[in-house]
């Protein structure tokens, strides 16, 4: 069994993306790593560089900044990255630059690529996430979060990356999927306010202009509090982070009893944390 991975970054370090603990989580797991690094302004290929791993092959690429429609230019970027995978390949593990994999599920994810291998109706395989809010002490637990995506896809089946690179399709199709018991750290808002507030500028050019991020972004730290629900997380990290959660610099407490809900998400909150059932969730896949 031949297993890629792929990923893409762009200002890495001008926007604080836990890039290299998330390559570092992956690399067990592969036999390559494709990395489409972007015209960046911040030294992001010589931070890849210096994993300092062979199995990595870094692809510069050039973003195109006109396309602010939905956050194409992400999926854009991502097809770039799974375009470069060896043809050889059996299965594509994708990552983006705040996604880490925790050590503990390498088990479970070999195992499961092993068992669907020779099953081709199975196109990809579904991960549980888990969205870190504020600090690396809390999660969001609210229906705005997805609790699950697909990161495993199978190669050679002309699938790719769909809309802002949140998950994936094959001709406008969602995919069959087998969900296993892996989950994906997901990162993107744990950083300092000042960083937040820099990624929060640039997320939101890639679906507007100019003139409405002014709007939608304040000119002043990140507000962290403005959320509508987290819980209290007690379990491990990946090993691959610990070095960055030791050097966290700002300060974000939260009273987990605190709920912001409407009346409607109030409901089903309490609905889903009484049967662990999310009423129409929507699902970006097809569970077989």
């Amino acid at each position: 069994m031949f297993v890629s991975g792929f990923t893409f970054v762009r200002n890495a370090i001008k926007y604080d993306y836990p890039v290299v603990e998330s390559i570092s989580s992956l690399l067990p797991l592969v036999d390559e790593l494709i990395v489409c690094v972007g015209n960046s302004e911040d030294g992001t290929e010589a931070l890849i560089k210096s994993i300092d791993n062979a199995k990595i092959k870094i692809v510069p690429t050039v973003w195109d900044d006109s396309l602010r429609e939905g956050g194409k230019v992400l999926a854009v970027e991502t097809n770039k990255a799974l375009e470069n995978v060896n043809p050889k390949s059996d299965w594509c593990i994708y990552l983006q630059a705040d996604e880490v994999l925790h050590e503990d599920d390498y088990e479970n994810i070999t195992k499961s690529m092993r068992q669907h291998l020779s099953s081709k109706e199975v196109e990809g395989l579904l991960f549980n996430y888990v969205h870190f809010y504020g600090s690396y002490n809390y999660v969001g637990d609210s229906r705005k979060w997805y609790r699950r995506e697909i990161r495993i896809i199978r190669n050679g089946i002309n699938v790719m990356s769909f809309k802002d690179a949140q998950g994936f399709r094959i001709n406008d199709r969602k995919l069959n999927v087998k969900r296993i018991n892996a989950r994906i750290f997901h990162y993107g808002w744990v950083k300092n306010p000042n960083y937040q507030l820099e990624k929060q500028k640039s997320f939101h050019k890639l679906w507007h202009t100019d003139e409405v991020v002014k709007k939608k972004v304040k000119e002043e730290p990140f507000n962290y509090a403005d959320i509508d629900s987290l819980e209290w997380y007690n379990q491990t990290h990946p090993k691959t982070m610990m070095n960055r959660i030791s050097k966290m610099n700002w300060v974000f407490e939260y009273d987990t009893k605190t709920k912001k809900h409407s009346l409607k998400d109030g409901v089903l909150y309490f609905i889903e944390k009484l049967t662990g059932y999310r009423l129409f969730e929507y699902q970006n896949y097809k569970l077989k």
